[in-house]
């Protein structure tokens, strides 16, 4: 069950401490697919009342980590890796669209010397934590995305990102995987630098297709760990 809350940051609020604790709960696989929440055991172990709990269940509702039972209470959704592909093939459609993009713009791109200061390095170089390699994965994709200068399309992406983000994390507790990522992004890059919008998209496609696959497999076994470890 949930542990209690650490302190807050600042002008945090109850609601939001709730949230961040639950969610991480989630992420490490504390609490399980198909696990059913008590209001009345998460305000205890947390030590607060239900209305800012309510507030963050409610907003794990909205991001899909947890699903209300009528006069029930709340459950931790069974993983539905269909929903799961199809954000992935979504993921796949925006950030294609966001390399032709780049590939035909005129002049300089700074955004892509950003990105290949991270990315095209020496092994030496290249960061090994996971929690680390994934928030700089994230901004490689979103990176990409903002590339197109579209507003509205990079607000979706980051929406999915957050909607995937408790499994694709996964990705990079395998260290064979941080290297591999690490090898397709210098690929991605070069080719975006070189404006070969097909390469580009082809390199992107693939990778994005890998990390599905690779994801499944990590959360599965993720799962099955935790469970015979109760």
């Amino acid at each position: 069950m949930a542990t209690p809350l650490r302190m807050p940051d600042a002008g945090e609020t109850l609601a939001e401490q709730a949230y961040r604790c639950l969610k991480q709960q989630l992420f490490d696989f504390v609490l399980l697919p198909g696990d059913r929440l008590s209001e009345t055991e998460l305000s205890e172990s947390l030590g607060l009342s239900r209305t800012p709990l309510r507030q963050a269940l409610q907003r794990l509702q909205i991001e899909g980590l947890v699903e209300a039972i009528p006069r029930l209470g709340w459950a931790v959704p069974m993983l539905q890796f269909d929903r799961l592909d199809a954000l992935y093939d979504f993921r796949i459609l925006i950030e294609c669209y966001a390399v032709r993009a780049c590939c035909s713009q005129e002049g300089s791109r700074p955004g892509l010397s950003e990105l290949a200061a991270t990315w095209q390095v020496e092994r030496s170089d290249r960061v090994s934590d996971a929690s680390e390699v994934g928030v700089l994965d994230e901004a490689f994709h979103k990176g990409l995305v903002e590339q197109a200068g579209n507003v509205e399309i990079s607000k979706t992406h980051r929406e999915i990102t957050e909607r995937i983000r408790f499994v694709r994390r996964l990705d990079f507790t395998k260290s064979h995987r941080i290297e591999t990522t690490y090898d397709e992004h210098a690929m991605i890059i070069a080719a975006l630098k070189a404006r070969r919008a097909q390469e580009a998209e082809r390199l992107l496609s693939a990778h994005i297709e890998q990390s599905k696959i690779e994801v499944r497999k990590i959360t599965l076994d993720a799962v099955y760990r935790a469970r015979a470890a109760r």
